[in-house]
């Protein structure tokens, strides 16, 4: 998480969504930067809120926009199953060694599900608290080039972005009635990005 207190403008770190490489691009720059621990590195909407936004709220009659990426519902599964396959998850419990990413989609779709599918939700990142108002800027993942240009202009200045904590390349193969099936019971992923900048 970056807060940039001149700005009024805070990044919020959805994992699997390039925060990381955000991070270090914008480090410098920012007023508050959080890398740890995860709960509150990738703290979501609510958690931000109910914490942070009420420090400038109590503290100096303002608050910060919230800014947040969020990435296609396939794409960022296939993304959490790629970066689980890593060696050094070998015999780990979150590992996803072994397992086809056709089963690691029905695992996350599973109640209960297992701990080597248990990912989170993006849609539940960004769900507000009751009096909350929740994030200001919502960008795709794959528009990048729309999260520079809005951070370049509200930060002024040029940023310059490398790659981090990039997951392992591999095939991923999800069969039509998988794919259909996770359309239907996770309907509110697929209906944030569709309305995501």
């Amino acid at each position: 998480m970056l807060v940039f207190y001149e700005e009024r403008l805070a990044l919020l770190s959805l994992p699997k969504t390039g925060s990381t490489a955000y991070q270090a691009a914008l480090r410098d720059r920012a007023d508050i930067v959080v890398t740890g621990p995860p709960d509150l590195k990738h703290a979501p909407v609510r958690r931000y809120d109910r914490f942070f936004q009420n420090i400038f709220r109590k503290m100096y009659d303002t608050e910060m926009e919230i800014m947040a990426i969020v990435r296609e519902p396939v794409d960022w599964l296939g993304s959490w199953y790629r970066y689980r396959s890593r060696e050094e998850l070998a015999g780990h419990p979150h590992s996803t060694r072994g397992v086809s990413f056709d089963d690691f989609v029905r695992a996350y779709m599973a109640k209960p599900c297992p701990p080597f599918a248990h990912v989170g939700s993006q849609s539940e990142f960004f769900r507000t608290r009751s009096n909350g108002k929740g994030a200001t800027h919502i960008f795709k993942y794959e528009h990048q080039d729309r999260i520079l240009a809005f951070l370049q202009d509200r930060l002024g200045g040029e940023i310059h972005l490398d790659r981090h904590n990039v997951s392992p390349a591999m095939p991923l193969s999800l069969s039509d009635a998988t794919e259909a099936a996770f359309r239907q019971s996770h309907a509110a992923e697929f209906a944030l990005h569709a309305a995501a900048l």
